[in-house]
């Protein structure tokens, strides 16, 4: 899967929390989250110099906590874990196998959670 097409996808399953997803749509992703957040926080400084929580990075923040909320379910999905497990890394400890389990190839067979993406599409 492509830059364009995980970005894409994680938008149209904006709270889809069913089925899989492959590690390159997930990592893909982050990477634009993370891209956009280093990208606010500079206009955030330009425009809003005096304000200490940065609105426009707030709002990115928001517009995209659910699409990543369930891009990161369907991947647990994928290493056949539930998707509830990513509410360990609300404990500092539960950081590390939540990360490893993001990290891991996936399941090429068909899992409790549905077919294989990678194949399926």
């Amino acid at each position: 899967m492509t830059f364009g097409e995980s970005i894409s996808t994680c938008f149209k399953k904006y709270v889809d929390f069913n089925g899989r997803a492959s590690r390159s749509e997930f990592w893909y992703f982050y990477l634009f989250l993370a891209i956009l957040s280093v990208a606010a926080i500079p206009l955030d400084i330009a425009i809003f110099p005096y304000n200490e929580w940065g609105p426009i990075n707030t709002t990115i923040a928001i517009l995209t906590f659910f699409p990543y909320i369930s891009v990161t379910a369907r991947r647990l999905h994928d290493s056949n874990y539930s998707g509830w497990l990513q509410l360990l890394v609300i404990t500092i400890i539960g950081i590390i196998p939540v990360l490893i389990w993001l990290i891991q190839k996936g399941y090429e067979d068909e899992n409790r959670f549905g077919i294989n993406p990678v194949v399926n599409s």
